[in-house]
């Protein structure tokens, strides 16, 4: 399905709580159908030695009018760990405010960055020369939630900044979305080695241009796999990096399920309990698959829960 940019909106409702990372680009020049669209930048936060936490910042995105985002462009301050902007479905404080991730309702993973500059340029040609484009709706509800840790000797004061970069209007544009998955079932023992945890369920019948994973500091390995077939595997939780695809070999899941693992060490901070699903990086875990796909209509995923997968596909 191709669009232009006056006439998709975003699907406002997807029933899972979940974490992005973001797909690593090209950084060149193919970008002369662009245009700044928005920049948010975060309040600033002094962290003290050794200090180590997690803030939310929320707002809404100034657009005025749907737009059709085609490049993500991010900074971080020293002592940034990780910023992922989540779009929320539900309520939440005020913009501007910052705390410390008490949300309600439902975010949705837009965009994630682990490394102090990035830029992430989608994929120009979807097969039949259309460039592929992510929609964002006039003044979106959403936060930055950030994990901070300063690991100086000195007081130091952070911030991150997230540029939409969108198709200039009247550009024609097949619409790619996220496609995630969330494990509410993971019960990691104390003092657990290689303990692994597994789920299948079903995957949109698309073809995707970016596979990656994001699980917190437990886990040593994940994997996606396409029935037997590895799709994506990483041995680094805080940098799982992706895997990219471009025209013409796009990926679509053959056996038409999705499975993604991951297996932990419970040695460290948390050793002397059971760690669960959650969205704190210093105390839960998570377990997860993100991708890209296209056509998309919008945002879908499936949750594991209770043994049992509810979808959105």
């Amino acid at each position: 399905m191709r669009t232009t940019t006056r006439l998709v909106s975003l699907i406002a409702v997807l029933g899972f709580a979940a974490c992005g990372t973001s797909p690593s680009g090209d950084d060149g020049d193919d970008t002369q159908d662009l245009e700044m669209a928005f920049s948010v930048t975060s309040a600033d936060i002094t962290l003290q030695p050794g200090e180590e936490k997690t803030f939310c910042y929320y707002f809404r995105t100034p657009n005025t009018s749907t737009i059709a985002v085609a490049k993500w462009v991010s900074n971080m301050t020293p002592g940034s760990h990780h910023m992922i902007y989540f779009a929320n479905l539900g309520t939440q404080p005020a913009d501007g405010t910052i705390d410390e991730c008490n949300i309600n309702g439902i975010p949705l993973p837009v965009y994630g960055t682990q490394v102090p500059h990035e830029e992430v340029l989608f994929p120009t040609d979807d097969g039949e020369g259309y460039p592929l484009a992510q929609n964002v709706n006039a003044g979106t509800a959403g936060f930055f939630q950030m994990h901070y840790l300063n690991s100086t000797d000195n007081a130091l004061t952070t911030h991150v900044t997230l540029e939409a970069y969108a198709l200039k209007p009247g550009v024609v544009y097949t619409q790619t979305d996220l496609f995630a998955t969330y494990n509410n079932d993971i019960a990691i023992p104390p003092n657990a080695v290689d303990h692994r945890v597994s789920a299948t369920c079903d995957v949109v019948n698309k073809k995707f241009w970016s596979m990656s994973t994001h699980s917190h500091k437990q886990s040593k390995t994940t994997r996606v796999k396409d029935g037997t077939a590895m799709v994506f595997e990483s041995l680094d939780w805080e940098h799982p990096g992706n895997r990219r695809f471009e025209t013409p070999t796009f990926f679509q899941f053959d056996s038409a399920q999705i499975t993604w693992e991951c297996s932990y060490d419970n040695l460290g901070d948390n050793s002397g309990r059971t760690v669960r699903a959650g969205q704190s990086a210093r105390t839960d875990e998570m377990c997860m698959a993100t991708g890209y796909y296209f056509p998309a209509t919008g945002p879908k995923g499936c949750v594991r829960s209770n043994g049992q997968c509810q979808c959105l596909l």
